[in-house]
């Protein structure tokens, strides 16, 4: 969230829905409350540009669908769109693969081969930010 409250720094909404989806992940809240607090991370992003609005649309992704894996990329990929996006043209290339990289390791080894798979099915939908 760093980028977008770089940008915005009194707008919580993206930390929100995050901290949102978090709390229905461990059963703490409902997805209904918790796809709201995503919506509103969608709303900061609309006005923006760059890295600011990806890192919102991030959050917001993650709040929306996370009670729905076949949206499981969404938020993977915007964080990548993201990070791109704070850096130089020149460095892109280059953040997007430590930002790709960094995720993959985030991954726990039961789920690895199947997250994987799907980043590779799907990738053309998500912008080709899961290939070199």
């Amino acid at each position: 969230m760093g980028l977008f409250e770089e940008a915005n720094p009194g707008d919580h909404r993206p930390r929100t829905a995050i901290e949102a989806a978090r709390a229905w992940a461990r059963g703490e809240a409902k997805m209904m409350a918790t796809r709201a607090m995503a919506g509103h991370a969608m709303g900061a992003a609309r006005p923006l540009r760059g890295a600011a609005r990806f890192a919102a649309y991030a959050a917001g992704q993650a709040g929306c669908v996370a009670h729905f894996p076949e949206h499981d990329l969404g938020a993977a990929a915007y964080a990548i769109k993201a990070a791109a996006a704070a850096v130089p043209e020149h460095k892109r290339r280059g953040t997007r693969q430590a930002e790709r990289n960094w995720q993959r390791q985030q991954i726990p080894g039961h789920l690895r081969t199947l997250v994987l798979e799907d980043q590779s099915r799907r990738n053309s939908i998500c912008w080709s930010v899961f290939n070199d």
